[in-house]
C-alpha cells in the first residue's frame, strides 16, 4: 500500500499525490462475513451461468431481447405494447433503490452487485492464486520484473480474457437467447458477423473492467455510487467505525486501562478495502459496504483481547448517540409509496391479457345500407399475441342480433410478438336498430376463452 499520508477529503483513494492512478493491492479478507459472501457468490455465479438455459414449457425463464423488443421475466412475455407496465415497473424500481439505500446503505454493491462478485470473488482470487498475496504482488511490481513475473502476468491475463469470453457469451445469451447463441458458435462466422462482433465487444469490455478498470467502476463510473451521497442519512445502516469507542487511537497491542481507545491503528481495515479507503474517516462515497474491514478489524480485536465490532453495520446516529437505529419518517413515507406501487404493479401483471387489441372504425366510412336489409359499419382490428406460443384467435359479439362479416383474409391464429390486422363489418338488421348510436361488446377469444372485451360504437342511422 502507499505510505504517503492521506487526509480525508484531500483526494480520492485511487489517485496519488501526483494525480496518477494508485493501484489498489487489496489483501484477501479472512472471517465469517467473507465466508458468507463466498457462499452467496457461488449461488449467484451458479444462477448467472445457468438461468439462460432454464426453460419452462419451452419458454426461457429470462430473456432481454432488445433487437426484437421482447422481454421475458419468469416465463412471462413483455412487448412494447406493455409501456404502462414498463413505466410503473421503472418507477417502482427507482423507488425501491431509494428506500433500500435509505435503510441499508450500499450493501447491494458489496454483496450482490455482479461487478463486485466477479471482481472480488473470481478475478481477484485468480490473481492471488497466480501472482500470490497482495503483499507479494506489491513488492514484485515495484521491482524490476523477472522472467517468472512476466510468465505469471501473461498466464493471468490469458485466464482473465478466457473468463471474460465466457461471461460475454453468457451475457449475450440473456439478450438473444441460447438458440441464437448456439447458431453463432456453431455456424460459419460469415453468417453471423453482427453476433461475432457483439461477443468480441462484450469480451473486450469485461476484460478491460476486471483487468484494468476495477474499482474505478464503483468509485467513478457507477451511477448508484453517486446516488448514495444524496440518498443516505445518519439513520442509514452502513459499514461504520465506532469512533466513540475507538478514539483516540493507540499502537498498544494489548488492552489496558489507559486513556486511549480500542483502535490500535494497525491499518488492516485499509489494506483489505477493495476501493482503498480508510473507513475510520467516516462515511465515504467509495465505500461499497463489502464488510471486508469488519472481518479484518474483528481479527485484530481478537488478537489484542478487545471486544469485536469496533467496525460494524450501524448508523452514524446510533454510534454517536449510543442508541438503536431508528427508521425516520422520510423512509417510512417512501416505503408506503413503494408498497402502493408494488400493489399496482402486481395488479397490472395479474390482470394483463395475453392479447393486446385496438379496434377502430375505418376512416371515411360511416354506415352502409345493404340489400339484405342490414346496416353495417366497417372496423379494423390490430392485435398482438403476448404469449410465447401461437394462439388460436377469433372474434364474436355478445348480441345475438349482430354478426361479423370479414373483409379479405380472416385470421385464425396469432404468433408471438407479431402485430396482426384484419378488417370486418358488424351487420345488424335494420328493424333491430333503435338508436342512432349503439354500443356492442366485441369478444376477443382464444379458443373458447374470452381474453379481452372491447366496446365498439355502431352507427345505425344518419
Amino acid at each position: 500500500m502507499d505510505t504517503e499520508p492521506y487526509y480525508y477529503g484531500d483526494k480520492i483513494s485511487t489517485v496519488d499525490s501526483k494525480g496518477g492512478r494508485r493501484w489498489i493491492y487489496a489483501f484477501q479478507p479472512r472471517g465469517g462475513l467473507y465466508r458468507y459472501r463466498t457462499v452467496l457468490s457461488l449461488v449467484y455465479l451458479a444462477l448467472f451461468f445457468s438461468l439462460p438455459f432454464v426453460r419452462v414449457k419451452g419458454v426461457p425463464l429470462f430473456l432481454f431481447d432488445f433487437p426484437q423488443a421482447t422481454f421475458i421475466f419468469f416465463g412471462k412475455v413483455f412487448l412494447p405494447q406493455d409501456f404502462i407496465l414498463l413505466g410503473v415497473g421503472m418507477l417502482t424500481s427507482l423507488l425501491f433503490i431509494i428506500v433500500f439505500t435509505l435503510v441499508f446503505g450500499r450493501i447491494f454493491c458489496g454483496w450482490a452487485c455482479p461487478q463486485t462478485i466477479f471482481m472480488e470473488m473470481v478475478f481477484r482470487r485468480i490473481e492471488y492464486w497466480i501472482e500470490g498475496p497482495a503483499q507479494k504482488q506489491m513488492v514484485a511490481d515495484r521491482k524490476e520484473w523477472s522472467v517468472d513475473l512476466y510468465v505469471r502476468k501473461t498466464i493471468k491475463h490469458l485466464v482473465f480474457f478466457a473468463l471474460s469470453f465466457l461471461i460475454a457469451n453468457t451475457f449475450l445469451a440473456y439478450i438473444i437467447g441460447t438458440d441464437a447463441l448456439f447458431h453463432i458458435i456453431t455456424e460459419p462466422v460469415a453468417e453471423h458477423i453482427g453476433g461475432f462482433i457483439a461477443i468480441l465487444g462484450f469480451t473486450a469490455a469485461f476484460y478491460a473492467v476486471y483487468a484494468f478498470v476495477r474499482e474505478i467502476v464503483c468509485t467513478v463510473i457507477c451511477p448508484y455510487g453517486r446516488l448514495q451521497s444524496v440518498l443516505l442519512d445518519k439513520n442509514s445502516l452502513v459499514v461504520a467505525y465506532d469512533h466513540v469507542r475507538g478514539e483516540p487511537r493507540s499502537k498498544r497491542k494489548k488492552a489496558g486501562n489507559g486513556p486511549t481507545g480500542d483502535c490500535i491503528d494497525c491499518g488492516m481495515c485499509v489494506h483489505v478495502c477493495p476501493t482503498g479507503i480508510d473507513i475510520r474517516d467516516g462515511l465515504q462515497m467509495e465505500c461499497i459496504n463489502c464488510t471486508a474491514c469488519i472481518d479484518a478489524c474483528n481479527l485484530m480485536m481478537d488478537k489484542t483481547g478487545r471486544p469485536r465490532q469496533l467496525i460494524r453495520i450501524a448508523s452514524e446516529a446510533s454510534i454517536a448517540e449510543g442508541r438503536k437505529t431508528r427508521i425516520n419518517y422520510r423512509t417510512r413515507a417512501y416505503g408506503i409509496v413503494l408498497a402502493a406501487l408494488l400493489v399496482i404493479l402486481a395488479g397490472l401483471i395479474i390482470t394483463r391479457a395475453k392479447f393486446d387489441a385496438t379496434v377502430l372504425r375505418v376512416p371515411g366510412q360511416i354506415l352502409q345500407e345493404n340489400n339484405d336489409g342490414t346496416i353495417s359499419n366497417l372496423y379494423r382490428i390490430k392485435i398482438v399475441n403476448k404469449s410465447m406460443h401461437p394462439e388460436p384467435y377469433r372474434l364474436a359479439l355478445d348480441d345475438k342480433d349482430a354478426r361479423i362479416e370479414y373483409v379479405g383474409r380472416h385470421l385464425d391464429s396469432l404468433y408471438t410478438g407479431k402485430t396482426a390486422e384484419e378488417t370486418f363489418f358488424i351487420k345488424v338488421p335494420a328493424p333491430k336498430i333503435r338508436r342512432r348510436k349503439e354500443q356492442y361488446r366485441l369478444l376477443i377469444l382464444s379458443g373458447d376463452q374470452v381474453v379481452q372485451t372491447r366496446k365498439v360504437t355502431f352507427i345505425g342511422t344518419y
